[in-house]
Parts: C-alpha cells; sequence; structure tokens
C-alpha cells in the first residue's frame, strides 16, 4: 500500500512539473499566470470595440485609424510606469497595490464604454484607460517574473517566461472565436459589461502575490542609488552606435502606413462579413501566429538579420498584394469566394507577420547590455510600440488624402498598393543591423517571450 501511494505520489508530481514547466506551483504562481492569461482573455471584447466605434459612433476610417494611433500611448511609456512602482511603493508595496489599481482601471474603462460613452473622444479616453490598465499589469508582472527568474537553474531558464506565454496565448485563443459569435447575440455594450468583470479578477488575484513590505527607513536611499546607476547605464546604452542604429531601422521597418482600418470597413461593409466568420478569422490568424513563431524558431532562429530581414519584407510586400485581388473583387472572376480568399489570405499573411516579427524580438534582445537587460528591453519594444503608433497616423492621412470614407473604397487598391511599397523603404538602410549573429539562441528566451506578450497583449486593446 505505501508502495502504491509513492508511485501515485510520483505520478502526481510528474503531471505537475510537466503542467508548470518544472516551476513549483504556488499561490502567487498561480496569480502570475492569471495576470497573463487575463490580458490574452480580453480580446474577447476586440472585435466589440471595432464595431462600436463603426456602428454606434458612426467614425470614419480616419478617425478609427488615427484613433488606434492615439491608444497605444501607454505602451509607449511603458517604462515609466516600472519606474514608477520601483521608486513610488503604496503602503510599503511596490507590486500587489498596483495590480490592484490597475485591475480596478481596467473595470472602469469597460464599464464606461457600456454605459456613458457617447462620443469618439469619451470613447478614446475610455479605450486609453483599458490599454494603461493592461500596460502597468504587464509591467508589474513581468518584474515579478524576473525577480522568479533570477533563481531559476540554468536548465530551467526560460521556463517561467514560457510557462507565462502560454497562458496569455490560451486566453488569446479561448476568446478569437467568441469575439465575434457573442456579437451574434449581444449587443456591443453587453460584451463590454461582460469583459468589465475579467480586469477585476487581476484585483483579486494580486492579493495572492507573495510580498514583503519595504522599509522607507534602509532603502530609500539605496532605491535611489539604484535608479539613478540605472538610468546612467541606459543612458550610456542608447548613445552607442551599435544600439541605437539597429533601433532606427526596426523604427523606419514598423512605422510605415497601415491600412487596417480601411480594411476593416470594406470587409464589414463593403463584404458584408459578419461579426461570427471575423471571430472565425481571429482564431485561424491565432493559431497562425503560433505556426509562424515555430516556423522561425524550427528554420530560421540561425540566419543573420539581414539576410532574415531583407528577404521577409521582400516577401510581406508582395504577399501583401494579394488584397488587391480582394479589394478588386477579382477573387470572384477566379471563381474563390469572399470568405474562402479572405481565411487563406489572412492565415498566409499572419504566418509571414508573425516569422518577419519575430527577429524584431530576438534583435532586442540582443541589443541589451549586460546589467539594464529588463529595462532597455523595455525601452527597445517601446519604440516598436512607438512606430506602430506613427503607421496608424500616417494610415489615417494617407485615407483623409485619398477619400475613402465608410462607403467609399474607390481608392483602397491604391492604398494598399502604397502601404505594401512602403514595407519596402527601409531596405536600403539594412546594413545598419549587426551583421554577425553570436548570442546563443537559449540566452534569449525569456527577453523573446516576454516581447512575444507584450505585443499579444497591445493588439488586443482594439484592432
Amino acid at each position: 500500500m505505501l508502495i502504491h501511494s509513492s508511485g501515485l505520489s510520483k505520478v502526481k508530481d510528474s503531471v505537475t512539473e510537466k503542467i508548470f514547466f518544472g516551476n513549483e506551483p504556488s499561490a502567487e504562481l498561480i496569480a502570475i499566470l492569471t495576470v497573463y492569461f487575463v490580458q490574452g482573455i480580453l480580446g474577447l471584447a476586440r472585435l466589440a470595440v471595432s464595431f462600436f466605434l463603426k456602428d454606434e459612433l458612426s467614425l470614419s476610417p480616419v478617425q478609427v485609424s488615427a484613433l488606434l494611433g492615439i491608444v497605444a500611448l501607454p505602451w509607449i511609456i511603458k517604462p515609466i510606469f516600472g519606474f514608477i512602482s520601483d521608486g513610488l511603493p503604496i503602503f510599503g508595496y511596490r507590486r500587489r497595490p498596483y495590480l490592484v489599481l490597475s485591475g480596478i482601471l481596467g473595470a472602469v474603462s469597460w464599464v464606461s464604454l457600456a454605459t456613458i460613452v457617447h462620443d469618439r473622444w469619451a470613447a478614446t479616453i475610455a479605450i486609453a484607460l483599458g490599454s494603461l490598465s493592461v500596460a502597468v499589469s504587464d509591467v508589474i508582472v513581468d518584474s515579478l517574473v524576473v525577480e522568479r527568474a533570477r533563481v531559476e537553474s540554468q536548465a530551467d531558464a526560460g521556463s517561467l517566461q514560457s510557462l507565462c506565454w502560454g497562458a496569455s496565448a490560451l486566453g488569446g485563443l479561448i476568446t478569437a472565436y467568441f469575439s465575434g459569435l457573442l456579437l451574434e447575440h449581444f449587443t456591443t455594450r453587453t460584451v463590454f459589461w461582460v469583459t468589465a468583470t475579467f480586469p477585476l479578477i487581476v484585483s483579486c488575484v494580486a492579493w495572492l502575490i507573495a510580498e514583503s513590505p519595504v522599509s522607507k527607513d534602509t532603502s530609500e536611499h539605496t532605491e535611489n542609488l539604484s535608479i539613478k546607476h540605472q538610468l546612467a547605464q541606459l543612458r550610456q546604452a542608447i548613445t552607442q552606435k551599435r544600439i541605437w542604429l539597429p533601433t532606427a531601422f526596426v523604427f523606419i521597418w514598423q512605422a510605415t502606413p497601415t491600412a487596417d482600418a480601411a480594411f476593416f470597413f470594406f470587409t464589414t461593409n463593403e463584404l458584408h462579413f459578419e461579426p461570427e466568420f471575423l471571430g472565425r478569422v481571429r482564431l485561424v490568424t491565432s493559431f497562425a501566429a503560433l505556426i509562424g513563431v515555430w516556423i522561425f524558431q524550427r528554420f530560421l532562429k540561425s540566419v543573420p538579420f539581414r539576410i532574415i530581414f531583407g528577404w521577409s519584407t521582400v516577401i510581406s510586400a508582395v504577399l501583401g498584394m494579394t488584397m488587391l485581388l480582394l479589394v478588386t473583387h477579382t477573387n470572384r472572376a477566379l471563381g474563390i469566394d469572399d470568405h474562402w480568399f479572405s481565411l487563406g489570405d489572412s492565415l498566409i499573411l499572419t504566418v509571414m507577420g508573425q516569422i518577419a516579427y519575430m527577429p524584431v524580438l530576438v534583435l532586442a534582445a540582443r541589443l541589451c547590455p549586460p546589467g539594464v537587460e529588463a529595462s532597455l528591453f523595455a525601452l527597445l519594444m517601446s519604440v516598436s510600440n512607438l512606430a506602430g503608433m506613427v503607421a496608424y497616423e500616417f494610415g489615417a492621412i494617407l485615407m483623409h488624402w485619398l477619400g475613402i470614407t465608410e462607403s467609399n473604397f474607390d481608392s483602397l487598391w491604391l492604398l494598399v498598393l502604397i502601404t505594401n511599397l512602403s514595407t519596402l523603404l527601409p531596405l536600403p538602410f539594412l546594413n545598419w543591423l549587426p551583421a554577425d549573429d553570436s548570442q546563443p539562441q537559449s540566452e534569449l528566451i525569456p527577453n523573446l517571450m516576454s516581447g512575444l506578450m507584450l505585443k499579444e497583449a497591445e493588439s488586443e486593446t482594439v484592432e
């Protein structure tokens, strides 16, 4: 009987180890994973926000694109939240109170969208507050992961980050299809009410974080010195040519204009795609993104940056031109239904887009010198997010110049052509990227996974 119990215990331990990737299960670990899961599951309101802006507030594609750029601001200043959390404890705690506040802020933003928001300015503020909520919680939970990762053995390096990214991806996959299905049966404001409950989960699990209060008398001077030292190291790092030149390339590469907002209006107003089908497209693209990550890790992770950026840029531009077939209805002449063409096109473009984005994360991680890895990585990702905001604003300007509205898509083919050709603009600057590729891939996994979660959380704010 004792042998049987011992064997059963070993089986349970083995299963637990597999589930948690070798991490010791605890209330704090559950809390951390829950925060990442909630970040993924907030995608439930992604399509609802898009339809709310289009149908209920009657915004034009230009206005929606401009709004998308503005609400990304919290992700651009994300490193500031880290310094605030480290330097300004609340009631002696650096992590737990900020998680509680971020959850409350997120709930307030979604409740506002469900009740009192009736114009574009109120919508911009409410959605920006929701974005701020996710950005703050992401900063806090990332810091908790970093603190845990410091005590990981070499054999388990990156296991916690992989587990956290998996929790976020799972939340995104669960809500991908339901984000559209719910809109078939409920109003957008009802979806906002449902979404408002999830940030409160973050506030609740925050109390499970094991954190000791900070003694002001013993730590304030040390903390100030640490922050000053960190800022000095950051200043020294960003003035180095080997860091700011690749960063400038990534900014140019990602700041080219986007036609996403116009294309959303085209698929809903012109092609009459239903929310349920758009949810199906989201589910397909979510799996496609994972396929892109796998392809990169399996076949392309050792390819030099200049080669993979160069070829992925050219291939993405060529594949992006397939959108012209849908815009001009040429696919119908070829006997391909709009729905099937859109699904296939989204699948291919998402796989290629994820493959193209992965080197950005790897490059950002490799540029970080010892001592300021986390801070500089967050700063580099903020530059990437700033480029995304610029891309939306450039897209809005182009839509305005071309006269694209919620009912006029005569020049959409030209917008698609311009946005795809503009992606080739960074090619002359490929020599700004490092020529060699010397750092082992295994050392990059923690930062890589953190960057993936950041990008996913940002993209779930609005479509």
